[in-house]
């Protein structure tokens, strides 16, 4: 569209030889301006990709220190000791599916039927839950004592605030006006940008028209990508092999 556009304005201002010189300043110092914006606008973006990406690190470090204690404190014959390994191993599952489209409710029925959790719609506070009952009852038949209860309690902690992390990221976009600014400023420019050119370039415009369309929108596009870390799309965070790495790991030390 912005080539065929800028076609036709070419066209128009060879064929009828309009007296009009364009000038390049205003657009050099929009351009300017422009970049600013857009610098800001994916540094923004980026910051909560890569945040996302550390509190994701922390979960992996998190599940696999609290397999190591519980392995280390708790007997493998105690009734509590799989139940609270499916809890670690499923955290992360239910997780990066919460900060998508919800919990699969294949995936509740396997936790409700596995862990008897209760009706709840927030499906990782539910497993936090479990998992803090669960620490509590063994520190009532005395399997762990107070120092061992609030080591386990501390790390079981910590899995709720790495969720709240998450929400934080997920619930907290860009604000509307800045985005919409961004495009409008972008569509702006580009829509008057061959008056800028024709009468230096001639047809040239048109390509220099559409490079210029072809990076801006490609920064703007990007930036808007990586936004929502927590996604499925090829930019987004890999959970799904986190998740799967963080299972593979429980069970690894669970089972030694």
């Amino acid at each position: 569209m912005v080539a065929v556009f800028t076609s036709l304005i070419t066209y128009g201002f060879e064929k009828f030889n309009i007296n009009y010189q364009s000038n390049t300043a205003v657009h050099s110092i929009l351009g300017i301006v422009l970049g600013f914006f857009l610098v800001f606008r994916t540094n923004t973006s980026y910051d909560r990709w890569w945040e996302g990406r550390k509190v994701w690190g922390a979960l992996v470090n998190n599940c696999r220190n609290l397999s190591m204690k519980l392995n280390a404190m708790v007997p493998k014959d105690h009734p509590l000791y799989e139940p609270m390994q499916i809890c670690i191993s499923d955290y992360p599952k239910a997780l990066k599916e919460h900060l998508r489209n919800g919990v699969p409710e294949r995936h509740v029925q396997y936790l409700k039927n596995k862990l008897s959790i209760s009706d709840m719609e927030h499906i990782p506070n539910a497993i936090a839950r479990e998992l803090i009952i669960n620490v509590n009852k063994i520190k009532k038949d005395g399997t762990i004592d107070g120092h061992q209860y609030r080591i386990l309690d501390s790390e079981v902690s910590s899995l709720t605030d790495l969720l709240g992390m998450c929400e934080r990221i997920k619930n907290t976009p860009l604000p509307f006006s800045y985005v919409m600014f961004m495009k409008k400023f972008i569509f702006t420019y580009i829509i008057t940008l061959p008056f800028a050119f024709v009468t230096q370039f001639g047809y040239w415009t048109i390509a220099i028209a559409v490079l210029l369309l072809y990076i801006l929108l490609s920064i703007e596009l990007l930036a808007e990508e990586i936004e929502d870390p927590f996604g499925t799309d090829i930019n987004d965070l890999p959970t799904d092999e986190l998740s799967i790495k963080i299972n593979n790991n429980v069970e690894e030390i669970m089972k030694q």
